[in-house]
């Protein structure tokens, strides 16, 4: 089926007792078993339950993968992805993703002696070069949090695959609308469906989704031994999100681009990072990997002053953490979702004083734009 339809429907058969066209929120510890030796399918609600069984359904079938395994956050589905390796395993890593990421790896994963490299992973040669006998995992970001950086997902993938490692994206920023690294040679893809997939900013949660049976059972068995799961609750929230998905992404990537265009020509702004602007370097790349170009965005004002400035006179956007909602939330990377990256790696990244990051939501442009000028005016 189409994706609108998937969204929708994959997943989610009426519930058969009832005829219930919205999966129930099974909310249950356990479950009785008929007999010794029997079950129903279900046995205790960390290894598995219905509501989440379906939305996993549901993710996998978007992604275009054939597993899918829901947790607490997106943090704790891309921790699982990492907890497969063992001590001296190595892995090549985006150099500018996400602060969360780059603390996980740095000032946990690295007690357990896991080795990472960071390149930056739009260079495939840079890949290349980093490879190690012990890589295991190359993981991307694309495009990339907060620099819009984009990575050729297949040239990535092929390469790692010829070293016999695995190619893990964090497909967060683009949503499975926009982007499906699976059908560009991933082996694994992780999201944080707090952001764009439940799209009401009224739920925590994450999903890896794979399309190998062995990385599945190897991702189930550490989704109950670990036990990070995704409540029902949660789980329910997330699959009424998704079903708006693909009506609220096209106004998402209306409203991104008019936004995109907007601050590109306003004189107060030193440059914009967007995909979807000629002038982005991988612009091309973008056109070709992505179905639009989303409605993430970064922009230079100069310094930490005029940045302050610009946030504290924004009333219609949200001065918050975290990204994807309904409303427009507006952020200030370097003190806030990348405060925990060394500040010589900020600076060299561009990661910058100055820079805000804005996910534009799909309120009405004309009033999103009208907040933002109002507030340069104090800039």
């Amino acid at each position: 089926m189409a994706f609108s339809t998937d969204c929708i429907h994959a997943g989610q058969e009426p519930e058969p007792h009832t005829g219930a066209v919205t999966i129930p929120i099974y909310q249950t510890s356990t479950y009785v078993q008929p007999e010794l030796g029997r079950n129903k399918g279900y046995e205790y609600a960390r290894t598995k339950n219905p509501t989440r069984s379906a939305l996993e359904a549901n993710l996998a079938a978007l992604e275009g993968g054939k597993h899918g395994h829901c947790f607490a956050s997106g943090m704790s589905a891309e921790d699982t992805i990492f907890r497969m390796l063992k001590s001296g395993d190595h892995v090549v890593a985006a150099e500018n993703m996400y602060g969360g990421s780059y603390r996980l790896f740095s000032r946990v994963l690295e007690k357990f002696g896991l080795e990472f490299t960071y390149v930056d992973t739009s260079k495939i040669d840079a890949v290349r070069a980093a490879i190690q006998p012990n890589t295991k995992i190359v993981y991307l970001e694309t495009p990339t949090n907060p620099m819009m950086t984009i990575t050729d997902i297949a040239a990535c993938a092929a390469v790692a695959h010829k070293a016999g490692a695995l190619v893990a994206v964090d497909n967060t920023f683009c949503s499975p609308y926009l982007q499906r690294p699976i059908e560009l040679g991933a082996d694994i893809v992780v999201h944080s469906t707090t952001k764009f997939i439940n799209g009401h900013s009224d739920s925590v949660g994450g999903v890896v989704v794979s399309n190998s049976d062995e990385i599945a059972e190897a991702i189930g068995f550490l989704q109950n031994a670990v036990g990070a799961i995704l409540s029902p609750f949660d789980s329910w929230l997330v699959l009424r999100g998704v079903k708006t998905l693909a009506v609220r992404m096209k106004r998402h990537e209306e409203n991104g681009q008019a936004m995109a265009s907007y601050l590109a020509h306003h004189a107060k702004v030193k440059k914009v990072y967007y995909p979807g602007l000629p002038d982005h370097p991988q612009h091309e790349l973008a056109k070709r990997q992505m179905n639009g170009f989303g409605s993430m965005i970064s922009f230079e004002l100069g310094s930490k002053e005029k940045a302050k400035a610009f946030l504290d006179h924004v009333r219609l956007c949200s001065l918050a953490e975290s990204l994807g909602g309904v409303e427009t939330l507006i952020s200030h990377p370097e003190t806030m979702t990348h405060a925990s990256v060394p500040a010589e790696t900020r600076k060299r990244l561009g990661i910058s004083p100055g820079l805000v990051r804005i996910s534009v939501g799909i309120e009405d442009i004309e009033d999103l734009i009208a907040d933002v000028e109002n507030a340069f005016e104090a800039v």
